[in-house]
């Protein structure tokens, strides 16, 4: 399996945006970060994939920080028996973060879209929105892009994005007409009707649980998430966001790759100053810790990154 990953520059689109983040009171977010990573083998051997470092952080930071700047507070992490203790001990209950994170076991990869079977009950009726433990985003005006999504599946209806690629046959396809009107939905064809690949990053209204439920294995043995996207186009309430040639996606399914990621984040934060998908920041900028809080968290850590933390938090902004 071709896994994808994305980054945002988090810092720098706060910073366009003064930081200003609308609550969202509804919406809740599920990461998935289950599966082997055979193809990282023998380094994802004895440890999750979504727990090895992309440069001076663990790699579910990304993905925990795109739903952070969502303005989505609570968040179902969804991982192996093996594996769920250690983003247990990472992460913890949520509330250092001034966030509420809850934990639950796949024992088997059925596909992405049992991440809403197994967390019908955490939904528990509202809007959600899942992403994978592997993606991160890369560009300007991702968060003004995230909170348009989550306003409009809270409305009714699912919110995808779409990328254009050399070669979209491992990932899920969307084709569109020449007004821009989504056509179909494939996954990995082997002659794809577009170049347009949908990264693992989607929302959805209060109705996803129930139709995740209903899904039947397709001839691969999963429940795929390119069939739950394609009940909303059959209601023809799907909506496809574009990400620009300004965001950058990036593939660590080999190790090369995944090497590749973190000199990408090094090469930023080293000229910048600030720092990509630091989930500690975001909590504070979107004020659900305290300025004394953050400093704290940056005392507790002997390292550049506790030091981000308290040059920020003395800072004041």
């Amino acid at each position: 399996m071709v896994v994808s990953i994305f980054f945002c520059n988090f810092a720098g689109d706060f910073i366009a945006q003064d930081w200003s983040i609308q609550q969202i009171q509804d919406m809740k977010g599920i990461i998935l970060a289950g599966g082997s990573a055979t193809r990282l083998y023998p380094l994802s051997k004895a440890i999750s994939k979504q727990i090895m470092p992309v440069y001076d952080k663990p790699m579910i930071y990304y993905p925990l920080s795109a739903l952070m700047l969502a303005g989505i507070r609570e968040v179902l992490i969804i991982s192996t028996p093996r594996d769920l203790p250690m983003f247990e001990e990472l992460l913890g209950d949520g509330s250092r973060l001034g966030m509420t994170l809850r934990y639950k076991v796949q024992l088997v990869p059925n596909g992405l879209a049992q991440a809403f079977v197994l967390g019908r009950e955490f939904l528990n009726g509202e809007p959600g929105c899942l992403i994978l433990g592997d993606n991160m985003f890369y560009g300007q005006h991702f968060g003004h892009m995230l909170k348009e999504a989550v306003e409009s599946a809270e409305k009714g209806g699912a919110v995808i994005f779409g990328y254009e690629v050399a070669d979209p046959r491992a990932y899920g396809v969307v084709e569109f007409d020449e007004s821009g009107k989504v056509l179909s939905l494939e996954e990995k064809p082997k002659e794809p009707k577009s170049n347009y690949a949908v990264p693992g990053l989607y929302f959805y209204d209060e109705t996803v649980c129930e139709k995740a439920a209903d899904l039947q294995p397709s001839a691969r043995g999963e429940y795929e998430i390119t069939d739950l996207n394609k009940l909303y186009l059959a209601e023809g309430t799907l909506k496809v966001k574009l990400f620009s040639r300004g965001f950058a996606w990036l593939d660590t399914g080999n190790c090369d790759s995944l090497l590749d990621a973190g000199n990408f984040i090094a090469t930023i934060q080293n000229r910048q100053g600030f720092y990509v998908s630091c989930i500690e920041e975001i909590a504070w900028r979107n004020g659900w810790i305290s300025t004394e809080q953050l400093a704290a968290l940056g005392k507790e850590m002997k390292t550049n990154y506790g030091r981000y933390l308290e040059r920020i938090a003395k800072k004041g902004y």
